[in-house]
């Protein structure tokens, strides 16, 4: 039973090939279907997928269409809003003229030095001035720094379409000249008070040891007197700073000399351009959809005219009767005159609206190639910058000492003057040079009103080539805490201290946030600082330093000054965050259209008053002709956000969006975000979101605060340093 039954269950089992071709057909039949099910579903989902695109596409359409059609408006309202800067360079010349009125109202003695006949008679007396001593040169200096200063902001400060080349060369000439003057006037000084070292002498050392200070200038002396050999070592009362000489100077009659200037009258002044150099550009009307040249844009004319008006007078007699007939650019032809005043007046306005968009716009403008490439040794000023003044290091012959003669000094002058001894001497055949004159060892401190990011380099200047060299320089050690820099120097002369000009670029974030109608806040961190400056009307101030997240006190603090006086400020204290045109060789930067910059800093400083800015890390994703950036609305006096909700925006110059992603979003995108629309600016791209409070603050802001903020913007190069 058993078997059988075995063989009759294998039979059961074993399958026909009738049935496995039904069991295969059956496969392919489900195979088949679920094909076709598949088929269906996925034109089923493309065609969903094609509607929704195609859906898309015309609900871009629309919107596109919709920018198109209101794009004249919403230009020619941005327009009306921009004639703020026009109206604010009109009240800066205003300005310009007003002091130069002032100054001659006050009749206070000191000359204007703008004006080429009064510099001139101020230099001739004060070289006809003798025996006058370091505290009497000293105190004169402030009147001369102040009158240097003056000059150089005329130059920085003034348009350059509003400067001619004989009135540039003019004022470098006096700045040169009052230099050269105030130096030779140390000098001179020196001399008369080496001429009294053996009168000064120290009882200990029997050598004169002088120290004299003051704000700008520091001198250290020290007079040779008992040509001690062992005596080696020399150091400033209640100071590190010192030399270590060698032995062959130690017997020599000499005196040595450290002459500090908080002030830089070594390095060449910079090249100023003229308006015909900066006119070969074109530039963009930012009002009107299309490019003109500023030379079309602006009569030439009209500017000769002006400019004879306000630099040419030498009396401000003269300039106060012409300002009733100027006022913007305004050397107006006969057939203008004819206009009426409201025409006159919008004709001035549109010309400069031109002149200081084109002016703006050369603010951005990237250098194609370096000015020059540096000889071996030499330090490029492009990247590098001399910081915390000059050291004059010099060695000097003593000059003959005076004398008591029966109630008199007795003292011989040399017709010559004051000496520098040669060190190493140029004719040295009978001595072993490296034995004999070694390097000088030298002890300075770094001005406590200086930050190095870095340890300072040390750069001396080569004479002959009119330039800052490393060369001949060793053994530079930095001791931070103390503010020490030790060296060894082959042979004296002005030594100063080098720092990368980017040490801070690229930044690594930046925000603008307002503090009131008028005040905003802008906080810039890059990689060793977080530098805030509150701006406020047309002046700005630096609000707070941080190094490594610590708050790091700065004789600038709580000190309002115009823009440009705080872009220099800031940069002789260490704390460039302001790029020039030569700065991208030296930086890897994120570069953008710079016509696209400039409409997104005007049109960001027009909203500053009611609207906080802020850095986007998207920015760097997106194209050359394309910022994108953080903005949200931000009522001044409400109380700070832990995290405030962000909107992103993107503008391409003539197109502004908001953008469907965020900050923590994987991948960057360029859609739309839901509900939103096309703008032609960026004013009206926020007005959609914003409320009627925020835009009526937006409309009060002054001409003043909106131009010196959008400066700053324009120095700073936020959207391409970042």
């Amino acid at each position: 039973m058993g078997p059988k039954a075995k063989k009759s269950g294998s039979k059961k089992k074993r399958i026909t090939k009738a049935d496995q071709l039904k069991q295969l057909q059956e496969e392919e039949e489900k195979r088949q279907k679920e094909e076709e099910e598949a088929r269906v579903k996925y034109e089923k989902e493309e065609m969903e997928r094609l509607e929704i695109q195609r859906t898309e596409k015309e609900k871009l359409r629309k919107l596109e269409a919709k920018d198109l059609e209101r794009r004249n408006e919403e230009l020619e309202e941005l327009y009306l809003l921009e004639a703020c800067f026009p109206e604010a360079e009109k009240l800066k010349r205003d300005s310009r003229m007003l002091s130069q009125w002032k100054h001659y109202i006050q009749c206070n003695g000191s000359p204007d030095p703008s004006i080429s006949q009064e510099i001139n008679t101020f230099i001739s007396l004060w070289k006809e001035e003798t025996n006058e001593t370091f505290e009497a040169v000293t105190a004169k200096s402030k009147l001369v720094l102040n009158l240097i200063e003056k000059l150089k902001l005329i130059l920085l400060e003034t348009p350059s379409y509003d400067l001619q080349e004989k009135n540039i060369i003019q004022y470098q000439g006096s700045i040169l000249e009052l230099q050269e003057l105030l130096h030779l006037k140390f000098n001179i000084a020196t001399e008369i008070l080496l001429r009294q070292a053996s009168t000064l002498a120290d009882l200990d050392s029997g050598n004169m040891e002088k120290v004299i200070r003051d704000e700008n200038v520091t001198l250290y002396v020290w007079a040779n007197l008992k040509k001690n050999p062992r005596y080696r070592s020399i150091r400033f009362a209640e100071t590190q700073i010192g030399f270590e000489i060698p032995r062959i100077l130690a017997t020599s009659d000499i005196a040595l000399r450290l002459l500090h200037t908080r002030y830089d009258h070594v390095t060449p002044l910079d090249p100023v351009p003229t308006a015909s150099q900066e006119h070969t550009s074109t530039v963009t009307y930012f009002g009107k959809d299309k490019v003109k040249s500023v030379e079309a844009a602006v009569s030439k004319d009209l500017q000769e005219e002006y400019k004879e008006q306000e630099n040419e007078s030498n009396s401000v007699h003269e300039e106060e009767t012409k300002v009733d007939e100027q006022g913007g650019i305004e050397g107006q032809t006969s057939s203008v005159q004819e206009e009426p005043e409201a025409t006159r007046y919008e004709l001035e306005m549109k010309l400069l609206s031109e002149t200081v968009s084109a002016a703006q716009l050369l603010l951005l403008e990237n250098a194609t190639e370096k000015p020059y490439f540096p000889e071996e040794n030499e330090v490029d000023l492009c990247q590098f910058t001399a910081l915390g003044g000059v050291h004059h290091l010099d060695i000097l012959e003593l000059p003959p000492q005076c004398k008591p003669r029966k109630g008199w000094m007795i003292v011989e002058i040399l017709k010559e003057g004051l000496q520098k001894y040669t060190y190493p001497p140029e004719t040295a055949e009978d001595f072993e040079t490296e034995n004999t004159f070694p390097p000088i060892q030298v002890m300075l401190e770094v001005h406590e009103n200086v930050i190095f990011f870095e340890n300072p380099m040390v750069a001396r200047w080569d004479a002959e080539g009119k330039h800052w060299k490393t060369d001949g320089i060793s053994n530079v050690s930095y001791k931070s805490e103390e503010r020490l820099i030790t060296f060894s120097l082959d042979t004296f002369g002005p030594v100063t201290f080098i720092q990368d000009a980017h040490v801070n670029m690229p930044y690594q974030s930046w925000e603008l946030r307002p503090l009131d109608v008028n005040e905003v806040l802008l906080t810039v961190t890059t990689v060793y600082t977080e530098i805030q400056i509150q701006i406020k009307e047309n002046l700005c101030m630096l609000a707070s330093i941080k190094l490594n997240n610590k708050k790091h006190s700065s004789i600038l603090e709580e000190k309002w000054m115009t823009p440009v006086s705080f872009i220099i400020a800031l940069k002789e204290a260490g704390l460039n965050i302001f790029p020039t045109g030569h700065s991208h060789f030296y930086v890897i930067i994120n570069y953008k259209l710079p016509l696209v910059e400039v409409k997104a800093y005007r049109q960001m400083a027009l909203l500053s008053s009611a609207f906080a800015f802020g850095w986007s890390k998207w920015n760097i994703v997106c194209d050359s002709n394309k910022v994108v950036f953080q903005v949200r609305e931000h009522l001044p006096k409400e109380e700070p956000i832990q995290n405030p909700n962000w909107t992103l925006l993107m503008f391409s110059g003539d197109r502004a969006q908001s953008l469907k992603i965020n900050e923590s979003s994987d991948a960057f995108s360029e859609a739309l975000k839901e509900e939103t629309e096309f703008h032609s600016t960026l004013y009206h791209m926020v007005k959609d979101f914003a409320s009627k409070e925020a835009m009526k603050k937006v409309r009060c802001s002054s001409c003043q605060f909106v131009d010196t903020l959008c400066h700053m913007l324009l120095s700073t190069r936020l959207l391409s340093y970042s």
